[in-house]
């Protein structure tokens, strides 16, 4: 009811530098994104004076109906970051975000490890693509559905999939196929020491074959090699079981952490462990280290604390118990199970995570 009045001396548009200054008596009008004009230390706002909104400015005076505290609706020079300041790091993920900040900044360019390519490879004559009909002794593929799904969640790009018949020539064609598409070739199936077991076959008549066999449950048939494409590329080689959890845990377990590591995060591993109670029993295999399916609840008598329930069947084939599970118990080589009531390490999945 009793404004304070103001001769209103000139302008101060974005992008241009002040050509007035305020002293005692005076106000200038600025846009938004202006500068501040020297003398001045604060900003009201256009709907708290009688001046026209959206319309330039005459010389005149201005009513100001409301106090200004100094700074009010100023942004000051390092107000976000500072001179010096670091804005990124190395190995964090290159977000909308962040992109926006480099810019903000002054980059127009930064320097990144680009998306590993993978090649994912099903091997089978029983294999037939989702969708189709089975006929009398067919499966539908669900590891190389699985594996995709699994390498875009890693941040990898799915460049080629295929499918290759129990033919160790059938089996080397699609393989060289992927290695001169990707940097890692990932093959589900036909690792293990039956008679039409030919990947491994395969992966020495094109590269090297480093590894065959771990200590795990499941996926105890997993291989591993090294060869380079025609233009020289360095290019990793996996094998995995066929069996479909058998091929989701391994990938989770070896290969996600080196495609982490190709596209330069600093910890390839990055899945949460916590403690857990076993609701049941447990049981495996004495000369290996086991990774159950569970689902992890929070404990009712005890709300700090976890419980650890078996999702379903164990069997390397039950995908229903894979696909309710949030997590891998963790369960040491040398023994042969644990009773209801054991803690264990659990291995949270994505969802979880």
């Amino acid at each position: 009811s009793h404004p304070v009045r103001l001769r209103v001396i000139g302008e101060v548009a974005a992008g241009h530098p002040p050509a007035v200054a305020v002293t005692e008596g005076t106000a200038v009008r600025i846009l938004t994104g202006a500068i501040v004009p020297t003398g001045a230390d604060a900003i009201v706002p256009v709907e708290q004076t009688d001046a026209p909104s959206g319309v330039a400015d005459r010389p005149g005076v201005v009513s100001i109906h409301r106090p200004a505290a100094t700074g009010a609706h100023v942004r000051p020079a390092g107000g976000d970051v500072r001179s010096g300041e670091r804005v990124m790091h190395p190995g964090e993920l290159v977000t909308s975000a962040r992109v926006a900040l480099a810019a903000a900044v002054g980059h127009d360019g930064l320097v990144v490890h680009r998306r590993p390519r993978i090649a994912i490879l099903a091997t089978g004559d029983e294999l037939v693509p989702a969708g189709q009909p089975l006929g009398p002794a067919g499966i539908h593929d669900s590891n190389s559905v699985a594996l995709s799904a699994q390498c875009q969640e890693a941040g990898a790009d799915v460049v080629c999939v295929a499918i290759a018949r129990d033919d160790a020539t059938d089996v080397r064609v699609k393989l060289a196929d992927g290695i001169e598409k990707a940097d890692v070739v990932v093959a589900s199936g036909g690792v293990s020491v039956g008679a039409h077991d030919v990947v491994k076959e395969a992966m020495s008549a094109v590269g090297t074959l480093d590894l065959w066999r771990v200590a795990v449950q499941p996926g105890k048939p997993l291989a591993f090699g090294r060869t380079t494409s025609a233009d020289g590329r360095p290019v990793l080689l996996f094998g995995l079981p066929g069996n479909p959890v058998s091929s989701f845990v391994t990938f989770e377990l070896f290969v996600r952490p080196v495609l982490r590591r190709l596209a330069g995060h600093p910890d390839p591993f990055a899945r949460p462990t916590v403690s857990a109670r076993l609701t049941g029993p447990v049981a495996k295999s004495p000369e290996r280290r086991a990774f159950l399916r569970v689902i992890v609840e929070t404990d009712a008598d005890r709300p700090d604390a976890r419980l650890a329930t078996l999702a379903g069947g164990q069997g390397s084939h039950i995908l229903s118990a894979l696909a309710r599970a949030d997590g891998l118990a963790i369960i040491p080589e040398g023994i042969e199970g644990l009773p209801a009531g054991s803690m264990v390490d659990v291995l949270l999945l994505e969802r979880c995570a």
